[in-house]
C-alpha cells in the first residue's frame, strides 16, 4: 500500500494542476464611511473572493497559470442602512500577450451605480437566469463580460457566449429597484455595455479586440514589423465605428483602456516617421479630448 501511494505521490507532478478560470483580486473600501466597525466589509471582501475564484464560470478546464488577472475595487461611499450600502465599482480587466510576461489591458472602467444589500457572514447565491440580488447579479455580469473580453482577443466573436450569459443578467434585472439596468436611465450603463457587444453593427469593436491581440502584440515577440502592422490595421476598424456612433460606450471603453497602449507601441524609434503621423492623426481624430497624450507619437510634445 505504502507503494501504491508513494508512486502517485511521484506521479502527480506529471498532470498539470487545473484551476478555476480566474485569478480575481478583490479590495473592499470603507475609508469614506463613518464608524468603527468595518468587520462588516471585511467579510464581504472574502466572501466576493471565494464567489468569484471558487466558481467554475465556464466549460473549459484551465491551468493555474492561464487563470484570467483581473481587480475589483469597491469602494463603500455610504451606509443606508446596518445592511444596505452604496457606492463605486473600478474594474480591471489584463490579458497576457504571448511570449512575454506583459498584460495588456482590455476593460478599465468605473460604475458608479452601485446599491447592495449585505449582512456580516452571508452566504453569497446566485444562479443563472434569475435576479437573487443585486450584488451578486452585478458581479456575475462583470464576470462574464470580463469573460467575453478575454474570449474574443483569442478567437473572433469567441466570446458570444459570455456576452449572451450578461445579457440575461441584464434582462433579468428590469425589475429591479437598483439603477444600472435599464436602457433608459443613462447612455452608458451596464445595458449598454452589453448591448454594444452583441449590436452586429458595432461588430468592429469585436473584430478590433481579435486583431490587435492575437494578430497584433501575440505576434510582435516573434514578427515586431508584421505584428505592428496588424495593430495598426485594426486602428481603422475604430475609425469607421467613430465615424458612424462616435459616442459609443464600448468605443469609449476600449479607448479608455488602450491610450496608453498606443502611446508606447507607436512611440517606439522603429516606427517609422509617416506610420507615426497616420497613426497620430487617426487617433487625435476618434479621441480628441486626449490628442495631446497622443502627440507623444510623433514627439511634438
Amino acid at each position: 500500500m505504502k507503494k501504491i501511494l508513494l508512486f502517485l505521490v511521484f506521479l502527480l507532478p506529471a498532470f498539470p494542476l487545473l484551476a478555476q478560470e480566474l485569478n480575481c483580486q478583490i479590495t473592499v473600501s470603507s475609508s469614506q464611511v463613518e464608524g468603527t466597525d468595518k468587520r462588516v466589509y471585511e467579510s464581504l471582501q472574502t466572501a466576493l473572493y471565494d464567489f468569484i475564484n471558487n466558481r467554475k464560470w465556464t466549460n473549459y478546464n484551465v491551468r493555474v497559470e492561464e487563470r484570467i488577472e483581473c481587480t475589483i475595487l469597491i469602494t463603500v461611499t455610504e451606509r443606508l442602512s446596518s445592511d444596505e450600502f452604496k457606492g463605486t465599482l473600478n474594474l480591471v480587466l489584463r490579458r497576457p500577450v504571448l511570449n512575454t510576461s506583459y498584460n495588456s489591458v482590455l476593460l478599465n472602467t468605473i460604475d458608479k451605480d452601485f446599491q447592495f444589500r449585505y449582512a456580516e457572514m452571508q452566504p453569497l447565491t446566485y444562479s443563472d437566469g434569475t435576479f437573487s440580488s443585486n450584488l451578486t447579479s452585478v458581479i456575475a455580469y462583470y464576470i462574464n463580460m470580463f469573460l467575453g473580453l478575454e474570449f474574443d482577443s483569442f478567437s473572433l466573436d469567441g466570446g458570444t457566449p459570455y456576452y449572451q450569459k450578461a445579457q440575461e443578467i441584464v434582462n433579468t434585472a428590469q425589475t429591479a429597484t437598483e439603477q444600472g439596468w435599464k436602457g433608459y436611465e443613462s447612455q452608458h450603463n451596464r445595458y449598454w455595455m452589453v448591448e454594444n457587444m452583441m449590436n452586429p453593427a458595432y461588430s468592429e469593436i469585436r473584430s478590433f479586440l481579435y486583431q490587435f491581440h492575437r494578430n497584433g502584440l501575440d505576434v510582435m515577440y516573434e514578427k515586431l514589423e508584421q505584428g505592428r502592422g496588424s495593430i495598426t490595421e485594426s486602428l481603422d476598424l475604430l475609425k469607421k465605428l467613430y465615424d458612424d456612433e462616435p459616442n459609443l460606450m464600448a468605443l469609449q471603453l476600449l479607448l479608455d483602456a488602450k491610450r496608453d497602449e498606443f502611446v508606447n507601441i507607436y512611440s517606439d524609434s522603429r516606427v517609422p516617421p509617416l506610420e507615426k503621423t497616420n497613426v497620430y492623426n487617426l487617433l487625435k481624430e476618434i479621441d480628441p479630448s486626449n490628442s495631446s497624450k497622443y502627440a507623444t507619437i510623433t514627439g511634438s510634445k
